[in-house]
């Protein structure tokens, strides 16, 4: 007999070629996503040292990170020395034959947006790439993971990485979200009570009944910022939704190789008395849209909730933490959040920049202006996004409001030198990570979800989503 595994530990034992001891085994690699920051590093090293890709048909490439994404986009990038990191890219794929998605691709996009809607990243297959947001694609059932330039040169070469086991841990959230109320929220409020080492190095199932009522996009959020709760990766069970989400897609399989991928895949769940090391049970019903007021994703409110004190922490080293990240936010303990004025709004990122996370930011949009004096952009996750998104007329509502709607790419996620909020100090951003200086010199980050961060944008200040939900 077997014993009960989970989600995780089947997907794992699929992939042992050899126990390499000390809790250690090497893993088949299923699928490797590069992209122009650090894959010409990756596939230079490996041409210095004389070695091949193993297996080209199973790499794609992306430009995203550091390319230009303003409209009608004529320079590949603002970043200093961006070119040579392109040029390297594109070079080093066509070299080994790997298939990149470039600027004039239409399935160009960010590679956590776009490995999903290729129907590259698929239920029960391991992934990696040279981004610690790969988890992302564990909102589709793969087991996926971030790696650095010599892991990558490994897995081009060899198709296998050593991994250590993870502990195995389940976050359930049950009950049914509140309007106005997402995935972004209920990472950020698991993030809130837990703290950012929550997940100390797991392997995450997210689980529950809100998980299970959820788009595949949102899945993908959950997973997205399993990383930013410590977590080695996040993953959500395939289900029917995911099934149907992959039908058709051009890396999907096909015909009778669909039929018994299908099958496969339905059986890929933990088992009902399958052990883990850390379990976590939220009420989903009781959450309220959330919004960072520090420099750490832990340090997170709901939008009405007044900012914590540094008084009010027991601990010695959170209590400096917060106070070092309120002498840099300028939040002020005792007020919440709402009312607090803003300079930018940004809505992108592989965290909330598919079309589910634009058609939310639009509900809130339609017939209304962003504030005088706020700089707003939206930045869709993929072209595919962008077009789809401007045959619903989406686009369209983002404009009339007062948005800069542009190309697709990672864009102001993070700061490279390039492109900047201008004067802008106080940003709230549907990206994933906020401490000092992520987004520009001195810039200031909170965190939100689409929805709150474009009710903010028409406020002028930090705002509640819901009071315009109801209007």
């Amino acid at each position: 007999m077997t014993a009960p595994r989970t989600l995780v530990e089947k997907i794992w034992a699929a992939h042992a070629v050899a126990e390499l001891g000390d809790a250690t085994d090497l893993l088949h690699i299923d699928r490797i996503f590069l992209h122009e920051r650090s894959g010409g590093r990756m596939l230079q090293g490996l041409a210095e040292a004389g070695r091949k890709v193993f297996d080209p048909a199973m790499v794609l490439g992306t430009l995203d990170h550091i390319i230009d994404t303003n409209p009608g986009r004529t320079d590949a990038t603002k970043f200093p020395g961006g070119a040579e990191f392109i040029a390297a890219f594109r070079d080093g794929a066509r070299a080994a034959g790997i298939r990149v998605f470039d600027l004039d691709d239409p399935a160009q996009g960010i590679a956590h947006v776009i490995a999903p809607e290729l129907g590259s990243a698929q239920p029960g297959l391991t992934m990696v790439c040279g981004d610690s947001h790969t988890c992302t694609l564990g909102g589709m059932g793969a087991l996926a993971w971030g790696i650095g330039v010599t892991q990558g040169e490994h897995a081009l070469a060899t198709q296998c990485l050593p991994a250590g086991r993870p502990k195995q841990m389940r976050v359930r959230f049950d009950g049914a979200l509140a309007d106005g109320v997402t995935a972004k929220d209920m990472v950020l409020h698991l993030i809130r009570t837990h703290g950012a080492r929550g997940g100390d190095g797991c392997a995450l199932e997210y689980a529950g009944s809100a998980v299970e009522a959820m788009s595949c996009a949102g899945r993908m959020t959950l997973c997205n910022m399993a990383v930013e709760f410590g977590a080695w990766t996040g993953i959500v069970a395939p289900d029917e939704t995911t099934i149907a989400y992959l039908a058709g897609r051009p890396y999907a399989p096909q015909r009778a190789d669909w039929d018994a991928a299908v099958a496969w895949w339905r059986t890929l769940r933990s088992d009902g008395d399958a052990r883990f090391d850390r379990e976590i049970v939220i009420n989903a019903a009781g959450l309220s849209p959330s919004v960072t007021w520090g420099t750490s994703s832990e340090q997170t409110v709901g939008v009405d909730e007044p900012v914590p004190a540094p008084g009010g922490f027991a601990d010695a080293v959170a209590r400096a933490s917060a106070e070092k990240a309120l002498a840099y936010t300028g939040a002020e303990p005792g007020r919440p959040l709402a009312g607090l004025s803003i300079d930018a709004a940004f809505i992108g990122s592989c965290a909330n920049s598919r079309i589910e996370d634009l058609r939310d930011a639009a509900r809130v949009l339609a017939g209304r202006k962003v504030a005088a004096g706020v700089t707003a952009i939206c930045v869709p996750g993929s072209t595919p996004v962008k077009r789809q998104a401007e045959a619903e007329g989406l686009d369209r509502i983002f404009k009339a409001a007062g948005f800069q709607w542009r190309e697709a790419g990672c864009s102001l996620c993070f700061y490279n030198g390039g492109d900047s909020f201008g004067s802008a100090r106080r940003v709230i951003s549907s990206t994933n990570r906020n401490f000092e200086n992520r987004q520009g010199p001195g810039v200031r980050t909170h965190l939100a979800s689409p929805l709150t961060v474009a009710a903010s944008a028409v406020a002028g200040a930090i705002a509640d989503p819901r009071a315009l939900l109801r209007r």
